[in-house]
């Protein structure tokens, strides 16, 4: 299938719940573990660890409904603000903030906290934490200049970021055009988080083939510090899965603040 036949994430949507049950859930034949839970999280417990990334608001512009990669910085913030372009996110979002029958079971992420945070009895606490932290969960147009228009929020101490410009740029342009966009939430001395995936083209998501910008992670510094953004930190963790729904061949994250 050729490029133009591929779906769009913020034009055509895609099954959110599908997209969980099959790189992120507890299924034994889930073999997305390493690669999209293990490896991200050890990322933001490692840069949290330092200390010196906190403050009043997050920003969480990330594509899906996953929310494993809050439950590290939720101890950090006191309000995390959830942007989704995608009404079925949202209504996953909620089911799991309301403890709703049918909502996305994510203890098996647990796990993946005691093996980097090392305590046990703290982990019990990391949902409520989180669920309280998040302040609100808000739609937002990919297509205007203020992300949060029409509602107005003070700058972001942090903004992270995952697979969202991954999925919305069309080509190098349009991902520097989003990129712009995104780092307008973020207060000219915040710290932004980012993950990726490199060398893709397409992730299966149930019947739906769906878009992703193809670029390497030489494109991905270069923008970033063309911003004006200073790479405190860069991971590249190449692929283990085995699985032909998705051909990216690496997962990067990065962690960088305005000079």
């Amino acid at each position: 299938m050729d490029s133009s036949a591929h779906k769009f994430y913020h034009v055509h949507g895609f099954d959110s719940r599908e997209y969980l049950e099959t790189y992120l859930s507890s299924k034994p034949n889930m073999v997305f573990g390493d690669d999209s839970i293990k490896f991200p999280m050890e990322c933001l417990h490692r840069a949290f660890n330092e200390g010196h990334i906190k403050g009043d608001l997050l920003i969480d512009i990330s594509a899906g409904s996953f929310i494993h990669l809050l439950y590290t910085p939720s101890g950090y913030f006191k309000q995390i603000l959830v942007l989704k372009c995608s009404e079925q996110c949202i209504m996953e979002l909620n089911k799991w903030i309301n403890t709703r029958t049918g909502a996305f079971d994510w203890s098996h992420v647990m796990e993946y906290i005691k093996c980097t945070e090392g305590n046990s009895e703290q982990c019990q606490d990391k949902h409520m934490t989180l669920k309280t932290a998040i302040t609100k969960i808000m739609k937002c147009d990919i297509g205007n200049e203020n992300l949060t228009d029409p509602e107005v929020f003070p700058p972001a101490d942090c903004v992270i970021s995952a697979l969202m410009l991954d999925y919305i740029s069309k080509d190098q342009d349009d991902y520097l055009s989003n990129f712009r966009k995104f780092v307008k939430l973020l207060k000219p001395e915040g710290t932004l988080l980012l993950f990726g995936l490199l060398n893709t083209t397409y992730m299966m998501i149930g019947q739906d083939k769906v878009h992703m910008f193809r670029y390497d992670e030489k494109f991905a510094r270069k923008v970033l510090t063309d911003e004006g953004f200073v790479i405190d930190h860069c991971a590249v963790h190449k692929r283990t899965a085995v699985s032909d729904l998705s051909d990216y061949e690496a997962v990067i994250f990065i962690t960088a603040h305005r000079e």
